[in-house]
């Protein structure tokens, strides 16, 4: 174990530690690269194969293509990776690894941080592309399954705030440097988003579905009513 290192806290043990061979700098622009191939890559194909879609719902496919992306493959990395996470020099690796000066709970195998991340990864990461499916054929699974992908999404997060604020006030453990980039850019902000975005998600689905359920219930109450007005009428003839 190694403690000679730059996360917190101080004497946090990592095993195999090795310190990344990539600057900050060139991380971040490979991982924005990234995720700009994926969301080029999926306005070409939308734009081809549905030009007509209008542009929330365009907007809606990028981000579970890119979201399902980051869970299923940059998550999934983790999930399966974690017991070596010191020594990774690949690309994601140095990528956790530069996250961890955030949370360093991403290096020392923490059990709430492994199981979440396993989930998001194999549950919510492929539900997001079958989402993303869905909106362009306006399947009738659409809604729910984004309902169900948001909830997961938030109610995770909420746990990962959680379980890190606990240990931070309660325990006086501290798993992110001090800096502004690592607190408020890397563990607030860059989560953050997915409490925005699926939240705006969740309402527009709730919405889409109390409107059908409305139309639904004016539909059969005019049905209703014709019947009664069917079976007036002939107990009117017959009398």
């Amino acid at each position: 174990m190694i403690t000679n290192h730059l996360y917190y806290p101080p004497d946090v043990q990592i095993a195999s530690y090795l310190a990344n061979e990539w600057s900050m700098q060139i991380l971040l622009t490979a991982f924005s690269a990234l995720c700009a191939m994926i969301l080029l890559g999926t306005l070409t194909i939308v734009n081809r194969v549905h030009p007509n879609l209008p542009g929330t719902e365009k907007a809606a496919i990028w981000w579970f293509v890119l979201s399902g992306a980051i869970h299923l493959f940059f998550e999934g990395y983790f999930s399966l990776n974690h017991f070596q996470m010191g020594p990774a020099q690949d690309l994601f690796g140095q990528l956790w690894k530069e996250y961890a000066l955030s949370d360093s709970r991403y290096l020392t195998s923490d059990p709430f941080v492994l199981c979440m991340e396993t989930v998001t990864a194999f549950t919510w990461g492929p539900i997001c592309f079958f989402v993303a499916a869905f909106i362009t054929t306006s399947h009738p699974l659409r809604h729910p399954l984004q309902i169900i992908v948001c909830v997961g999404q938030i109610y995770g997060l909420i746990l990962y705030y959680a379980t890190s604020m606990f240990d931070h006030y309660y325990n006086e453990v501290t798993y992110s440097r001090p800096e502004f980039l690592y607190f408020w850019g890397y563990y607030f902000f860059m989560n953050f988003i997915w409490m925005v975005i699926p939240g705006m998600l969740l309402v527009s689905s709730v919405r889409t579905i109390a409107k059908a359920f409305k139309a639904l219930e004016k539909v059969e109450k005019s049905k209703s009513a014709k019947n009664n007005g069917y079976a007036n009428g002939s107990n009117k003839k017959r009398n």
